[in-house]
């Protein structure tokens, strides 16, 4: 399918790389600077370096506009293209953004007599080499399935897509993915820094993560990533400790008070997260930011949000 990639940080390169290096799309780059339109090209794609060189490159086909963009900057985006675009687009915001606004860009895009689909995207830095994991909603689930086949492509060749229901329900999904990561990064956290400070001297972390790793109860991901971690860094030297927050376990948080849901764990988690950003570190704390940086690429001491 032929579908254009607006926003080529992190995640947006990664996708449009993916999906360029396929052969089985048509990718038309874009981004406010130029550079990363560029390395877009050597991947494959089509350079465009202004939203009219966007709508150009469809030449009458259905155009499929892919919104990577940081949240507080994706509503003005989507009412953008929704100026410029012919009726019968398809538009997806691949957004960390917050469900509860989703209504908004869905009326909007609506208004316009397009198309609207929310994509939760996972993954991190590896979405590209192990496939990410995408939680999609949509009203007209036909969007979604006109989707699908670049959808199939980003989830190969171990990721998965899969369709939650109508508008915001794929960002609902994420949000609440993101919420339970935060969990899961600071008990783990917390379980190192007891080995690290405990009455054991020398324990070796990366060997313990390690031996988690083979079939522990806590095998996962981000038990491997603790692991290579210490292993490139036994003290975490250089790591203040800082660790940031996306907004999306916040979100989730605010949800769960209206619903009358209590997330004390979770709770726990991003509490932690806020005092660090207040000078609050620990060697637990390290232990989070060095998890940042291994699944998203996220500064070491605190900048970037996930």
């Amino acid at each position: 399918m032929k579908i254009a990639v607006h926003g080529l940080g992190r995640m947006g390169m990664q996708i449009a790389r993916k999906l360029a290096e396929s052969g089985e799309h048509t990718v038309i780059a874009h981004n406010r600077s130029h550079e990363p339109i560029e390395q877009a090209v050597s991947y494959g794609a089509q350079p465009a370096y202004t939203p009219d060189d966007v709508v150009k490159a469809f030449d009458g086909e259905q155009a499929v506009v892919w919104v990577m963009l940081p949240a507080e900057i994706t509503e003005a985006m989507i009412r953008q293209w929704t100026e410029l675009l012919p009726k019968g687009s398809i538009i997806i915001n691949g957004a960390n953004y917050d469900y509860r606004q989703e209504p908004v860009l869905n009326d909007m895009v609506k208004a316009a007599g397009m198309e609207y689909i929310d994509v939760g995207v996972s993954g991190g830095v590896w979405g590209y080499q192990n496939g990410f994991p995408l939680m999609c909603g949509a009203d007209n689930k036909m969007a979604f399935t006109a989707l699908e086949p670049a959808l199939k492509t980003l989830s190969l060749p171990g990721g998965m897509y899969d369709y939650f229901g109508t508008s915001g329900a794929g960002h609902y999904v994420k949000m609440v993915h993101n919420a339970i990561e935060y969990g899961m990064m600071q008990s783990l956290g917390e379980g190192f820094r007891m080995l690290h400070d405990g009455p054991f001297k020398d324990v070796n972390l990366a060997a313990a993560a390690d031996l988690w790793q083979h079939h522990s109860v806590i095998t996962s991901w981000l038990t491997e990533l603790s692991r290579d971690a210490f292993r490139e860094n036994p003290e975490l030297d250089g790591i203040s400790g800082y660790v940031a927050e996306s907004g999306e376990a916040r979100w989730t948080l605010e949800a769960a008070k209206d619903m009358g849901i209590d997330l004390p764990a979770i709770q726990a988690a991003f509490d932690v997260r806020v005092a660090s950003q207040k000078g609050e570190t620990n060697f637990a704390t390290k232990v989070v930011a060095a998890q940042r940086n291994k699944f998203g690429g996220h500064n070491l001491n605190g900048e970037g949000a996930a």
